[in-house]
């Protein structure tokens, strides 16, 4: 599985000529409505399992929750299914309020 810190992430989310990625939030609906990176799909960790139909496989997927366990969990788990381009973000949104958006609250 690979990783993408949050400046990378931020970096790539701005290079046109990159494929975007789907930023996949696998935390809980209330962590959400704290704070998020736009754009993101919210299915948490424990939907996974039933709703990972409704990813494309074939398109990079950057999975994203508070610190960088859950989401590693995710991804591990998604790369099982057959899915290969997935990216762990190293940090979660605590990195990324740190390193990229110091706006975004933290918690």
């Amino acid at each position: 599985m690979q990783t993408i810190s949050a400046a990378e992430l931020a970096l790539w989310l701005t290079d046109s000529a990159k494929p975007a990625p789907l930023l996949l939030d696998v935390r809980e609906p209330w962590e959400h409505e704290t704070c998020h990176i736009g754009g993101v799909l919210l299915i948490p960790m424990h939907d996974v399992p039933a709703r990972f139909n409704e990813l494309d496989a074939d398109r990079p997927i950057v999975c994203v929750c508070h610190h960088g366990a859950r989401s590693m969990q995710v991804a591990n788990f998604l790369e099982r299914q057959g899915f290969s381009q997935v990216i762990n973000l190293s940090g979660g949104v605590h990195a990324w309020a740190t390193q990229v958006d110091p706006q975004m609250p933290t918690y």
